[in-house]
Formats: structure tokens, sequence, C-alpha cells
């Protein structure tokens, strides 16, 4: 396997622990945000640890986008473009690094992150999050299996 291709592959299994662990705390202050009074301080911590998980994916995107598709999208829809990119065939370099399923389904994460970076905390509503929330098990199982798949993508391309 090239240089390039293993710590890619590294980069993605090395991520995935930790895109549990987020996924893990976010689902555990959402859990105790709907069963408490004090349901602000959770949903913060709902609403950090939803930024640190599409945080860590857009990481890994742009390390796939310039490591191995070579070509790393700009201008103001560059986040979108990224997150278009990976569930894009790309029959020079790779498949698609995730399903058009959760191309749209992240979009919706990416969205959110943006809200959260230019929003008081105060308008993290319980009923703006129980839409990214209620998709979030399932959205991390499927792309859980997509990181993987691409990661044993890039190892057999060295075999």
């Amino acid at each position: 396997m090239t240089t390039v291709f293993q710590e890619v592959c590294e980069r993605i299994q090395g991520e995935m622990p930790e895109l549990e662990r987020v996924v893990q705390r976010a689902l555990g202050a959402w859990s105790r945000a709907q069963q408490t009074r004090e349901e602000y301080a959770y949903l913060d911590s709902v609403a950090l640890n939803l930024h640190a998980f599409y945080s860590g994916l857009k990481r890994l995107f742009k390390l796939i986008a310039r490591h191995v598709d070579r070509r790393l999208p700009g201008g103001d829809t560059r986040h979108r473009d990224l997150l278009y990119q990976m569930g894009s065939d790309l029959p020079e370099a790779r498949p698609a690094v995730v399903s058009q399923e959760t191309v749209h389904a992240l979009d919706e994460f990416r969205r959110f992150r943006h809200v959260v970076l230019r929003v008081y905390s105060v308008t993290l509503a319980p009923e703006k999050l129980a839409g990214v929330m209620s998709s979030l098990p399932a959205v991390w199982a499927t792309l859980r299996a997509e990181l993987v798949a691409f990661a044993d993508f890039l190892e057999a391309l060295g075999r």
C-alpha cells in the first residue's frame, strides 16, 4: 500500500473510536435533557458533541479529498461540496466514500453545525435538536460501516 493511502486508512481507523465517543456523549446528554428541568446544560452538551461529530467527519473528508481525490473544493459552498464529493464515485480514484442516503442525512448535521457556530446556545431548543438526534443512531451505524468499507478499499489498493 502506498504510504499516503496507508496514512488515510489509519486516520479513518483512528478517528472511529473518537466519533463513537462523541456520538455516545451526544445521545447520553440528549437522554438527560429529556429527563430533567435543567435541560439547557444538557442541550449545550448535545450541541457541542454534534459539532465535534461533524467536525471529525469533515477532517476525514478533507483528508480523503486532498490525498485520495487530489482535489479539495473551494469557494462559498466548499463545505457542502466536500460532503457531496464524498458521496460520488470518482472512477479515476475511488468509489463513493459514503452513500447518497448518508450524504443527505449528514447534510442535516452540516447545517446544524453551522447553526451551532453562528447562534447563541439559548436558541438551541429541544424541538430544534429532535430531528438530528432521532436520526443520529441510524446515521452513525450506516456511516461507521461505510467508513470501515472505505478503509478496507484503501487497504486492498496496496495488495
